[in-house]
């Protein structure tokens, strides 16, 4: 049985993540949004996802891109939870997750650094 809560609370959750990203990294991410949405279409079990072309990958020629997005998926999320506390805990390992991969960060290496 998910967790029931009001989407406005959980997009504060998502804001209070994005709050503890240190200040010199936050500064360094560029041209992302991050969003919530209710559920990935295709994966619906899916936490987060990160789409764009990562920092480490960027060249000279990026420019005029959009954004690149990270998404939470509130359902998911709340689907794999027991309580508002692993809410907030989960909220924040998804974004420091998807945030990593902005920054080049493998999937692997999250895992090995026990993000995963």
């Amino acid at each position: 049985m998910p967790v029931p809560m009001p989407p406005d609370r959980f997009d504060e959750l998502v804001g209070d993540a994005l709050d503890l990203v240190p200040e010199q990294l936050a500064a360094a991410m560029d041209n992302v949004v991050v969003l919530v949405e209710a559920r990935h279409p295709e994966e619906p079990d899916l936490l987060g996802l990160y789409e764009g072309v990562a920092l480490t990958e960027r060249t000279a020629d990026y420019a005029g891109e959009l954004p690149d997005r990270i998404t939470i998926y509130r359902d998911a999320v709340l689907d794999v939870c027991e309580g508002e506390d692993d809410v907030v805990d989960e909220v924040a390992i998804t974004v420091v997750h998807e945030i990593a991969h902005h920054f080049g960060i493998s999937e692997e290496r999250l895992h090995e650094l026990g993000w995963g």
